[in-house]
């Protein structure tokens, strides 16, 4: 892959961003809807998240410093419009995130794209009562792997908070697991 300051002077430029976006788009899309999918739980949602991702990666990059990896900053903007997808879709239906949340794992059994067992749902029901801080650090380091200086860029906390959220969470879903 190309120096990253070369690619993004490509996205930059109107000669050459439409073939540099189509390379954006075949080496984020499939992480980035894996990262939505896992927070928004239905397949048509994290599409529309998705698209609603990219969108702002394509109206704010010019504001785009480097301070991060370019993949930090499209994750960043991935989960808050994750999160923001999830309130909006709470408040419209009268209840809380959490009971969206809850909701929207009842519904993972009838998505036609979940193809998980009832462990994973009891594993998706557990992740659920966390709060929103560990559900995301959970299911960024358990799901996708992300490294924890990584997840530092993306989340804007510091690593042994991460490091915490992610124990508190273990510790929270084993004890659902037991007594569930």
């Amino acid at each position: 892959m190309q120096d990253e300051k070369d690619f993004i002077q490509e996205l930059l430029n109107p000669k050459t961003q439409n073939v540099a976006f189509q390379k954006l788009l075949q080496n984020y899309q499939r992480p980035l809807y894996n990262h939505i999918r896992n927070i928004v739980l239905n397949h048509d949602d994290a599409d529309d998240v998705l698209q609603n991702t990219f969108i702002k990666v394509f109206q704010y990059l010019k504001d785009f410093k480097g301070e991060s990896k370019l993949f930090s900053w499209m994750y960043r903007i991935a989960t808050n419009e994750a999160i923001t997808f999830i309130n909006q879709k709470a408040k419209r239906n009268g209840t809380t995130s959490e009971a969206m949340q809850t909701k929207l794992v009842d519904n993972l059994k009838a998505d036609t794209y979940f193809d998980g067992n009832e462990i994973q749902v009891k594993l998706q029901k557990a992740i659920a009562l966390l709060p929103e801080k560990q559900q995301l650090v959970f299911k960024m380091k358990y799901f996708e792997e992300i490294k924890y200086e990584e997840l530092s860029e993306i989340l804007g906390t510091s690593v042994g908070a991460l490091k915490a959220s992610y124990h508190h969470a273990v510790k929270k879903i084993e004890e659902f697991v037991k007594t569930n």
